[in-house]
């Protein structure tokens, strides 16, 4: 294990600037996810910590070392792509043993790394298999044995579920997860998909444009987002948002065509704002058709429904409010019908506040 730390780090391709500057910790034995959409720079991060791409400006140190000028075979990382690049002409066993064998490696050492990570991995009936024999998900464990046999201080994740159809890509979810925890390595991710973030990582990274928006835990940013970024990307459905004003000293939110009362922290965290113009961020679990038990204040709007996509558990229900695109959630047997008017219960102790101008996060002492 080994800790990743990127100081400054910047990235340029001539004249465009793909990462400005980069300032991450990666802890020892964490697995810690990179997330954003595509052209966010997370891939681009991910090789430079592996040696793949020249950084520009920045240190990067992995463990004790800085390895800003070490070639990748010496920066002690093991890579798994989201191609798999697994050699076409080789076995299973030959694949996962290949890079041992070059560093002349004990014979008895290779077989004995090479017969546990294939145990590890359920797929010790495939070792004298091609890849072309081999299913999406067996051609992704193979690559994932490989990384595991080098024993590395870190590994390095590139998308490698993205391939994968819904279901191998829920189930190989788990098992990378368990496999981490089991091995103890240093382990940095990258994805696009929010869901694997939420479900992997024990911290998150959210980039945008090459900025690094916040780092936190999953319950972290889904409770607290930095910015409307990231209350946009994390979270299924995304989060709603209602625009309105500051008004009576903090205690309410007022528009033309609604408008209620704030509980108490929010209110210390709009109070001497009075007119300013904010954005109000509910997600659709907490804005539903039915009234919870325990879940504190609420407050009844008008919704006019367009859509309704059934999912057994729940419905979630598209339409408008005061002309804003909401989604709200519905129990299925309380489904309401396309077209009709409903009323919908915003839970107001679960209400976040951003600053209209600036998109940054209003809250309690600031």
């Amino acid at each position: 294990m080994a800790q990743v730390v990127l100081q400054g780090v910047k990235k340029c391709y001539d004249d465009v600037e793909v990462i400005e500057r980069l300032d991450l910790e990666i802890r020892e034995g964490e697995f810690m996810v990179l997330v954003g959409p595509s052209g966010c720079g997370k891939s681009t991060a991910l090789r430079m910590i592996a040696g793949l791409e020249e950084i520009t400006a920045g240190e990067i140190v992995i463990g004790d070392r800085v390895v800003n000028e070490l070639h990748p075979k010496d920066r002690d990382i093991a890579m798994v792509f989201q191609s798999y690049a697994l050699y076409p002409h080789m076995t299973v066993r030959e694949n996962m043993d290949f890079g041992l064998r070059i560093q002349k490696m004990d014979r008895a050492e290779i077989d004995r790394r090479v017969n546990d990570a294939a145990r590890i991995l359920g797929i010790e009936e495939y070792l004298d298999r091609r890849p072309r024999q081999l299913s999406g998900g067996q051609r992704q464990r193979v690559a994932v044995g490989r990384a595991i046999v080098r024993q590395p201080s870190v590994f390095l994740f590139d998308e490698p579920l993205s391939n994968l159809d819904a279901k191998l890509r829920v189930q190989m979810r788990a098992e990378i997860t368990g496999l981490q925890r089991r091995l103890g390595t240093t382990t940095v991710y990258v994805t696009h998909d929010q869901v694997e973030a939420m479900t992997m990582g024990h911290r998150i990274a959210v980039l945008k444009d090459g900025d690094l928006q916040q780092v936190g835990t999953p319950l972290e940013l889904y409770e607290s987002p930095a910015n409307l970024f990231v209350a946009r990307f994390i979270g299924t459905p995304p989060m709603n948002f209602l625009p309105g004003r500051v008004a009576g000293d903090g205690a309410q939110i007022v528009s033309e065509d609604y408008g209620f009362d704030l509980p108490a922290p929010l209110r210390a965290a709009v109070r001497g704002r009075d007119g300013a113009e904010v954005l109000v961020g509910v997600r659709p679990e907490n804005l539903r058709g039915d009234r919870r038990e325990g879940v504190g204040a609420t407050t009844t709007l008008r919704f006019q429904v367009t859509l309704l996509e059934t999912l057994g558990h729940e419905v979630q229900a598209h339409g408008r409010l005061a002309g804003h695109e909401l989604v709200a959630k519905f129990q299925p047997h309380n489904t309401p019908e396309i077209d009709s008017e409903v009323e919908l219960h915003l839970e107001l102790d679960h209400l976040h506040l951003f600053d209209a101008a600036t998109e940054l996060r209003l809250s309690e002492g600031e």
